[in-house]
């Protein structure tokens, strides 16, 4: 990636909804140099733009299920996750001995059935008998959001303060629901139109109007609107998203952090300041912190756990979890024959 990609992909950090003529106006180029650019990081790093609802303004859970099985077992059972409209990212680790997913839990009747239904799952699978076992954790706060960090610093706080009138969400944007000339719209209710619109955008989040128009039966204007109604009530959040070796990123990792209870705020933001960790959640259990890392190979996540994790004294064990393979990134299913 050079810097002008580096800036295009901020810009869609900021605004991921924003046309090509909108970004290239704040990038100083051409609109088809942005759109060309786009395109070959589609093709060549597996770039994403995906829309994806917030559990927690909608009061649902989300949970980190754990499962470890034999290299045979895992496998299938990390495909089926990640078919599951109910699953955010599905990951194999732990030499393909351990498959780790977010799952989605709407109502109480979800909440308890979750790990019958993960046993069910594998019964289906009929690899009950070489699963080890299985534990599920529920995330209590996520302190940053799924975004590539380190590539968040390529525009000028100016640029990103134009780009961010783009953003659906933002009250400046047409579509936002307090702008001049919008009724009130109230707090945002999802529908079941609302879920088919979602999931458009979960395929991808840069769909136009016209195509999404197409495919809920809307009118355009109608499409826009929601959106920004769905945005500004943080009900719906647009992900960024790239191959993290496609960039050079050899060595990710699950981190499962013991930490004090009094400092587990404080250690969470601390942490999630961090450019390696693009991720971090506090959740249930006794390892109370779980941080995603991504480095660039093994001996900068060896510095990293080392002398900055480490000299953190309100941490006090770190269980760190190899990724092997990626089968499902924020709400995208991989290619069964991709790598990580």
């Amino acid at each position: 990636m050079d810097p002008l990609d580096r800036r295009i992909v901020h810009a869609l950090l900021v605004a991921p909804r924003a046309s090509f003529r909108d970004l290239a106006a704040v990038l100083g180029t051409s609109d088809q140099t942005v759109a060309r650019r786009y395109r070959t990081m589609q093709a060549e790093l597996d770039l994403r733009v995906s829309g994806s609802l917030r559990e927690t303004r909608l009061g649902w859970d989300r949970w980190t299920v754990r499962v470890t099985a034999t290299p045979d077992a895992a496998v299938p059972l990390a495909e089926t996750l990640a078919a599951r409209r109910d699953t955010s990212w599905v990951r194999l680790a732990s030499g393909g001995t351990q498959v780790l997913c977010a799952m989605q839990t709407r109502t109480p009747e979800d909440r308890s059935a979750l790990l019958d239904r993960t046993g069910l799952l594998l019964d289906r699978l009929r690899t009950g008998r070489r699963v080890v076992g299985i534990s599920a954790n529920l995330m209590l706060n996520v302190f940053s959001p799924d975004a590539w960090s380190w590539l968040s610093s390529a525009l000028s706080d100016e640029e990103v303060a134009a780009l961010a009138r783009h953003a659906p969400g933002h009250p400046d944007h047409p579509d936002h629901p307090d702008h001049p000339g919008h009724p009130a719209a109230g707090r945002a209710r999802l529908s079941e139109a609302d879920e088919a619109l979602v999931g458009l955008l979960r395929a991808d989040g840069r769909a136009s109007a016209a195509s999404l128009a197409a495919a809920t039966g809307w009118h355009e204007s109608t499409v826009r609107r929601r959106i920004a109604q769905l945005t500004s009530s943080g009900a719906l959040q647009f992900d960024v998203d790239l191959d993290e070796e496609a960039i050079g990123i050899e060595a990710t990792a699950y981190l499962w952090l013991s930490v004090d209870p009094g400092a587990l705020d404080a250690t969470g933001r601390q942490i999630a300041r961090h450019h390696q960790a693009p991720f971090v959640a506090a959740i249930t259990g006794p390892a109370n912190l779980l941080v995603s890392v991504t480095c660039r190979d093994a001996s900068h996540l060896y510095r990293y756990l080392t002398e900055q994790l480490g000299q953190i004294p309100a941490v006090r064990a770190i269980e760190s979890v190899p990724i092997v393979k990626t089968y499902k990134r924020t709400a995208l299913v991989r290619p069964r024959s991709g790598g990580s």
